[in-house]
């Protein structure tokens, strides 16, 4: 595919916001509905945002970095930017979804580029019950909280977690609990993108617990239901001379 009429949105950074002034100038700006690619100029946490908003689209999204984060940004250069689209890779991302009721019985539904993550509200452990495609593997987890991550999200929240990295063609999903107490040992799991993780709150009442997809909070949760939607395909572009492969490939390599 050619890329040649971007749309351009960009974070309220001001650096972000007299560039897109810049490449709107030298490229112009499509309606975003007339438009081939959307370029987001940001940090990761608008790039989720941006994903979020105009996935219906159906259109590649291509970010540059102008934020404090950028691991699925790609870096400032001065390169031309449609030769620069035309020579970059492609990689295929589908959402989790997130169903949850909270405490009173009112249903939540959130998509997640990167993580569903679970965390105890007050000082007190939270209690969990983790149950897979409707078998329970765990009656009763102890533990600050558990995420499940994407692969695109396996190198954000669940590496901190100490969870595994997953190639990002991998069909997988990390199950990662936050500071587990009881079963101290049990480091997790990785799952097949087509299981539901079901999470149930024990004694939610004296210890709450809010569940977060990206950046959507709900709080005092007492069920949640988690599945990956791989109906859904979004597409990021990247320089081919640093894919998202090798960035992934970058971190299991760093000490």
């Amino acid at each position: 595919m050619k890329f040649n009429k971007p749309y351009f949105i960009a974070s309220t950074n001001n650096e972000a916001q007299e560039q897109k002034k810049i490449l709107v100038s030298k490229y112009g700006d499509f309606a975003v509905n007339d438009s081939d690619v959307l370029i987001v100029l940001g940090g990761d946490g608008f790039m989720l945002q941006a994903i979020k908003d105009y996935m219906d689209k159906k259109i590649p999204f291509f970010g540059i970095n102008y934020g404090s984060i950028g691991f699925l940004m790609n870096s400032v250069a001065d390169d031309d930017l449609i030769k620069r689209l035309n020579a970059s890779q492609s990689v295929q991302l589908s959402p989790l979804v997130m169903t949850a009721y909270d405490k009173n019985d009112t249903l939540h539904t959130a998509k997640a580029i990167n993580e569903v993550a679970l965390l105890r509200q007050t000082h007190q452990a939270a209690k969990i019950q983790v149950s897979i495609d409707n078998q329970i593997r765990l009656e009763e987890l102890i533990c600050d909280g558990i995420l499940l991550a994407t692969p695109s999200g396996s190198t954000a929240y669940n590496l901190s977690a100490h969870g595994p990295i997953l190639s990002i063609e991998s069909n997988d999903l990390a199950l990662t609990p936050i500071s587990a107490f009881r079963p101290r040992r049990w480091k997790g799991a990785i799952l097949n993108n087509k299981s539901e993780v079901k999470l149930d709150i024990l004694e939610s009442d004296k210890r709450p617990v809010s569940a977060t997809a990206d950046s959507l909070e709900v709080r005092n949760v007492k069920s949640i239901t988690i599945q990956q939607d791989t109906s859904i395909k979004i597409i990021l572009l990247y320089d081919s001379n640093h894919s998202f492969e090798e960035r992934i490939l970058n971190e299991q390599f760093k000490y």
